[in-house]
């Protein structure tokens, strides 16, 4: 039986993933203008905090994304030699995905987000990401039920991880309450929101943009290098090793905040524990090319390749490094960790799509690649591109850290104007900015070379001669979920599960037992054979269904493990807390914060150091964030920490320093924000919000709904006429000609939320008492309002970067 495989949908695939990784490569060179230029922030809707979503999904999703669904069509018909199941499920992936991210290319820069990095799609393109994500699993094991090869090589187990862990990564991360078809909040607040993010957030890099790739390399590596894989016992430890071990790894993102201790170390634990299976895969790949390393000189291909290969080894060395709490403490926040992102990004991701595309298009164009010597120019620019970009951020980032924490000989803050660090590093902004733009011009040649050589050839599909059937055994697929080796895998997973349920002692001894166990119960996998000879592996790999189940299983439970116990204290917490929610007003001005982007530049996690809270104030609490859907720890400090800065300065000076941030603060980077001045909120959409929240725990009364708007207007009204009488400027209540502000502005919802953080005012005082709260300027904003205006924008010691940020 000869069949021919559906190739059409490989280069349709191909092209979108260089069309939009052009497109998304250049936004972030767009972005790294706007932090080394701040003028460069030209218009409300192009701000750095609404592009850099945009870059990030860009890259990921729409990249990396149609790259690897290019990659796993191809191979994955070869290896089972059979067509994909249906080219209509085949149609509507390629063509939801498509529309998927051009939604997200329209909402994100009209601020429509929910505020959560690397999810921020609001919640009907989160479910649409879901129905085409079920279209895909559906067309892919549909596919490996109709095979020709009982046999499922190693790149097919990465890629059914990559299918089964997104789905459960993405459905519960976007879990949300609807409050309007632009608009809703997480279904988890505060700790167990960051929690389930960052176990998100960490995995969507391991199981988006690390598994699938993997399985590209298992395949086109060894194909492009005409050599087998090296190690493919080696190969079994490093796909149940890193599907099991990576999905406990992210706590480490949240390393001395508020997240509970245990979760920390846990993280901690599992991602220096990572160092291990990924490079024990990375040496799978690298020698792989043994006996064929001459051929690097002359061809493109395994250029990329051998280079991607290794900058995956070096970003999974510096992960693990990363992890560590001493060297978080230095790192986290910092440059360091854009450096990190990108070397892997761009070295691992970028290079290995290069190298796929280069293999690819001429054999599904039946012709040769159009200029090899231009493939190999846009290696070395694109080589020289990634060494500035890291290069700098990592300079970047360790002054960054150190700035932070000098002392002068008083022992009071060397640094004191955090502004002092940002200017100290504006020129390693620009050094970034030129190298990711060398590496963009890479991908503009690449796709020219790409064009060319479709259009010199003509589409061809290949084609197989193939039994007609497979026959499964159905007997021996009970056999192995029943085997011994499974039962000792749930009694390591127990075991280690437990461990997150009692002392640090009998903690220490559990996790010891389950890792022996596990690692015995691997050995059993890997070498134990029946009377055929075969090992249990070589059984399971003959049988989808027992390993699929398996491999769901290797990958739930570390969620579950370390998710359930934070959620299941939630309600207990909230009861017992002291903290009250937000003002009406208070929680659209925190909407509009989420919705410029402020969390991208601003932290809100003041973490257990003397610089920190010399800086900021006392050490963040968990209940302070208990309210907060999404929670705003942040993970970059472009500007500085906003959790105290609630009374910090008076409501003059935040409208002043969000119409022109630099007349407060000179040399800051932030844009400017007076259109927020103009752009009003509809407060009758207020109670709605206010019942969605009351719904998911937020203790609101039905008589704060039901009073809600008119609350809101009353406070809008008082912080508005409070401006007019400070500066002199026009208020108005409805649009007019020469009016400064209008009073329902998002502007004035903004300073109300900013005055909130790090304070907990009493409801029940009187309005007057509560407006006075707000209104009067600390000690240290006297200070600053008496200085000279040279020395002013200096002596806003602490928050002179700016309480908003992009």
């Amino acid at each position: 039986m000869r069949i021919r495989y559906d190739d059409a949908i490989v280069r349709k695939f191909i092209f979108a993933s260089v069309a939009f990784g052009i497109v998304g490569m250049l936004v972030g060179a767009i972005a790294a203008l706007q932090l080394a230029f701040p003028h460069a922030n030209a218009a409300p809707y192009l701000t750095f905090g609404r592009l850099r979503p945009l870059h990030t999904n860009a890259v990921i999703f729409a990249f990396v994304g149609n790259m690897a669904f290019a990659g796993i069509y191809y191979s994955t018909q070869r290896l089972l030699k059979t067509r994909l199941a249906s080219d209509t499920l085949s149609a509507i992936h390629f063509w939801g995905w498509q529309l998927i991210i051009v939604a997200a290319a329209i909402t994100l820069p009209l601020g429509i987000t929910q505020g959560k990095e690397y999810a921020e799609l609001e919640w009907p393109i989160d479910i649409a990401i879901a129905v085409i994500w079920v279209v895909f699993a559906v067309n892919f094991f549909w596919t490996i039920a109709k095979r020709r090869e009982k046999h499922l090589y190693v790149a097919i187990w990465f890629y059914i991880a990559t299918i089964l862990a997104i789905a459960m990564l993405h459905i519960v991360n976007a879990l949300a309450v609807p409050v309007s078809i632009t608009k809703s909040y997480s279904v988890f607040a505060g700790v167990q929101d960051a929690l389930v993010q960052w176990w998100y957030g960490h995995n969507a890099v391991a199981f988006f943009l690390t598994t699938p790739i993997l399985g590209i390399m298992y395949y086109y590596l060894p194909k492009a290098a005409e050599r087998p894989v090296y190690s493919y016992r080696l190969s079994i430890i490093h796909f149940w090793s890193l599907v099991f071990i990576y999905i406990w790894a992210g706590p480490h993102h949240l390393l001395y905040t508020a997240l509970p201790d245990w979760a920390q170390t846990l993280g901690m634990i599992f991602s220096v524990m990572l160092w291990a299976p990924s490079w024990g895969g990375m040496l799978n790949g690298l020698l792989t090319l043994r006996g064929a390393w001459d051929k690097l000189r002359t061809d493109p291909v395994l250029k990329f390749f051998a280079a991607g290969v290794t900058f995956y080894g070096m970003a999974t060395f510096e992960g693990p490094l990363l992890s560590i709490k001493s060297v978080s403490g230095l790192a986290h926040y910092t440059d360091w960790i854009v450096a990190h992102v990108h070397g892997g990004g761009l070295g691992w991701n970028g290079f290995m799509a290069a190298g796929m595309f280069y293999w690819l298009v001429p054999r599904l164009y039946g012709t040769e690649l159009k200029s090899r010597s231009l493939a190999n120019f846009h290696f070395w620019i694109g080589t020289l591109g990634i060494l500035l970009y890291v290069g700098s951020m990592w300079v970047s980032g360790i002054t960054q850290g150190l700035m932070w924490r000098a002392e002068n000989e008083g022992g009071g803050l060397l640094y004191a104007s955090f502004v002092e660090t940002l200017q100290a590093i504006v020129p390693m902004y620009w050094m970034r900015l030129v190298g990711g733009s060398l590496y963009l011009a890479g991908f503009v040649l690449m796709a020219w070379n790409l064009i060319a050589t479709a259009r010199q050839g003509k589409p061809v599909d290949g084609e197989v001669e193939v039994p007609v059937d497979v026959p499964v055994d159905r007997k021996t697929q009970f056999k192995l979920l029943v085997s011994p080796q499974v039962w000792l895998s749930l009694l390591g997973l127990g075991l280690v599960i437990s461990a997150g349920f009692v002392g640090p002692a009998q903690a220490i001894v559990l996790l010891s037992l389950g890792a022996f166990v596990l690692l015995f119960s691997l050995l059993l996998f890997s070498v134990s054979k029946s009377s055929s000879e075969k090992t249990w592996h070589a059984k399971l790999e003959r049988s989808a269904a027992p390993f699929t189940i398996l491999t769901a299983i290797a990958v739930i439970i570390g969620g579950v493990a370390e998710i359930l116990p934070t959620v299941v204290a939630a309600p207990e917490a909230v009861r017992a807390t002291t903290n009250v929610p937000y003002s009406p007003l208070e929680l659209e001005g925190r909407d509009v914060y989420v919705s410029e982007g402020c969390y991208n530049c601003h932290s809100q996690m003041i973490r257990p150091f003397v610089w920190e809270t010399a800086r900021y104030g006392a050490v963040s609490t968990p209940d302070e964030s208990i309210f907060d859907r999404p929670f705003q720890w942040g993970s970059k400090r472009t500007g500085p920490d906003l959790a105290r800065v609630g009374g910090r300065y008076n409501d003059v000076w935040h409208y002043q320093h969000m119409l022109d941030p630099r007349q407060i603060s000179a040399g800051s980077n932030m844009p400017a924000y007076p259109h927020l001045a103009e752009q009003v909120i509809d407060f009758t959409k207020t109670p709605d919000k206010l019942r969605v929240m009351r719904s998911l725990g937020v203790p609101y009364s039905p008589e704060e709904i039901a009073t809600s708007t008119e609350d809101a207007k009353r406070e809008a009204e008082r912080i508005a006429r409070g401006l007019e009488s400070s500066l002199g400027i026009r208020v108005c209540d409805a649009p007019a000609e020469g009016c400064d502000l209008m009073v329902d502005s998002k502007l004035v919802a903004l300073i109300s939320y900013l005055q909130r953080l790090g304070r907990v005012p009493d409801r029940n005082a009187a309005p007057a008492a509560a407006a006075e709260q707000v209104d009067a300027p600390t000690a240290e904003v006297e200070a600053n309002e008496a200085a000279a205006p040279a020395e002013g924008a200096e002596a806003a010691a602490d928050v002179d970067e700016g309480e908003v940020a992009r």
